[in-house]
């Protein structure tokens, strides 16, 4: 009986006190997935707003330090006239805490292979354009995993994506997202 005990003790200590295989390094690497709900404004000439919902879907590789978080992110957003697709390039300040981990961050990238769907079936392609967004968010580390939860909002923002009718359309995209993590 005691050496059962014995054994049980042990393995219990051994699989508490586990981190991931590269939990001694400053660096670890990540891959992951998001997905977001919220809605789109198109801005026409800076007065004009057309809004509608919308959601997306991404991937996300990055690299996670002790006091920033740099990511590259694919964005597929669609709303019920809009198709983008961004490619973004991500830096987050995080307050770095045992379980819960608040941070904000900003990410520069662009617009491409992208459409605007007019209400009599013509479609507008939408010219490869410079993107922005700031986040605001909390990880969730769940303990003896390597995997990580983000919630956060975002706010997308991107000028000038293609001109109709003589005026400029400018689209703002804000959204309360998830990202699924997995730590290398």
């Amino acid at each position: 009986m005691k050496i059962k005990s014995l054994g049980f003790l042990t393995a219990a200590t051994v699989l508490l006190s586990a981190g991931s295989a590269n939990a001694g390094l400053l660096i670890d690497f990540y891959a992951g997935g998001t997905y977001g709900v919220g809605g789109q404004t198109l801005i026409i000439d800076s007065d004009d707003h057309e809004s509608t919902s919308a959601q997306s879907y991404g991937a996300v590789f990055g690299m996670n330090l002790p006091l920033i978080r740099i990511e590259g992110e694919y964005n597929y957003t669609n709303s019920d006239d809009m198709h983008l697709n961004l490619a973004m390039v991500n830096a987050y300040l995080k307050l770095p805490t045992p379980v819960i981990t608040p941070y904000i961050g900003a990410g520069a990238g662009t617009t491409f292979s992208s459409q605007y769907h007019l209400t009599h079936h013509t479609n507008i392609d939408i010219e490869d354009t410079i993107a922005y967004q700031g986040m605001l968010g909390v990880t969730f580390n769940l303990p003896l995993m390597p995997i990580s939860i983000d919630v956060e909002g975002r706010v997308l923002y991107a000028n000038d994506i293609f001109e109709h009718l003589n005026k400029d359309y400018d689209v703002l995209h804000y959204e309360g997202r998830i990202k699924l993590r997995y730590d290398f």
